[in-house]
């Protein structure tokens, strides 16, 4: 059997922890009723995908969005 690993780079693990702070904010936010904690673990998350596919830092992300 044949196995291959994947090696991540900084930015891709920073996008995998983004995604993991999230969906905790998220948990934590709908637990406690608090929409602000919810929307920003849903901005994580989705910082931490697009992150994670295109190996772009958070901020160059925030930054494209803003400018869109």
């Amino acid at each position: 059997m044949n196995l291959k690993r994947k090696i991540m780079n900084s930015t891709e693990l920073e996008g995998k922890w983004n995604q993991v702070k999230g969906d905790f904010k998220q948990k934590y936010g709908k637990h406690f009723d608090n929409d602000e904690t919810f929307a920003d673990g849903k901005m994580d998350e989705v910082l931490g995908r697009i992150q994670e596919k295109t190996g772009k830092t958070k901020e160059a992300i925030k930054e494209e969005i803003e400018k869109w």
